[in-house]
């Protein structure tokens, strides 16, 4: 079973089930996931080889989406599912193929396509990989460290965020080798589709960065082939991490969407 950590308590709307991008994890999504948990039990995840879940050599999104299975499965009914990036995808999945399990799915600046940017994303990899960390005592050594290969603030801060400093061994809390060696799965969309997949007849929202090019118009026909009830909404002043750069925005256009 995935790691959870659960905001708010049970009650008679969906619970809503929080899936993190590559790198991501439950925490970076608290604050959003506090806030969204006013009125529902909301379940912020960590995914495979990320976080305090389970390591696997496998990371493909037909075993993302069992995993999200799973999950649901122990809640005992159906859930709201809200995917970014990579979660985005193994939402779609599992929306695809065990449509039984969820009510209404919001993807967050993802499309079911393949993507090109495999050189940055490995490069972010690579950096991790290759400081020291076995003597670090203190975040701002590591950001010194980091900052050596990765010059964005933002993106060594985010990265950090999942540097274990504290209990045992100081690590990152990713499965590096197996995430670098999945990466070409990651930003590809598996064609052919599993054979239990089907269109999504449910309520589909494809939330979106009006600053990013992860939804871009030409990518709305392949959207509603797999998602025919698809609405699309941009969040102006929002890049491909519009949950960290506009959560109130975002929280705003989730919140409206699952209380219709």
């Amino acid at each position: 079973m995935l790691n959870v950590i659960a905001h708010g308590s049970d009650t008679e709307l969906p619970p809503l089930l929080i899936v993190p991008g590559l790198f991501g994890s439950a925490r970076n999504w608290g604050v959003v996931a506090k806030r969204l948990s006013e009125k529902r039990l909301v379940l912020a995840l960590d995914m495979r080889n990320h976080g305090d879940s389970f390591w696997s050599d496998e990371h493909s999104y037909p075993a993302m989406a069992n995993d999200l299975a799973g999950v649901i499965s122990a809640q005992g009914r159906a859930c709201d599912v809200m995917g970014h990036s990579m979660g985005g995808k193994a939402t779609m999945m599992l929306a695809l193929t065990r449509p039984g399990l969820v009510n209404r799915i919001v993807v967050a600046d993802m499309a079911p396509v393949n993507y090109d940017h495999g050189i940055a994303h490995g490069y972010l990899i690579d950096a991790m990989q290759s400081i020291r960390i076995d003597d670090i005592t203190s975040r701002s050594e590591a950001d010194r460290r980091l900052s050596e290969r990765v010059q964005d603030p933002a993106t060594r801060a985010f990265l950090l965020q999942s540097l274990e400093l504290r209990d045992g061994p100081v690590r990152w809390k990713f499965n590096l080798e197996a995430l670098k060696n999945s990466l070409e799965g990651i930003l590809a969309w598996p064609d052919p589709l599993p054979a239990a997949a089907h269109p999504f007849a449910g309520p589909a929202l494809f939330l979106y960065g009006k600053n990013s090019a992860y939804v871009r118009p030409e990518y709305h026909a392949p959207i509603r082939a797999l998602f025919p009830k698809a609405e699309f909404e941009g969040i102006e002043g929002a890049g491909h991490w519009l949950h960290a750069e506009r959560p109130r925005e975002v929280e705003a256009a989730v919140e409206a969407f699952l209380s219709r």
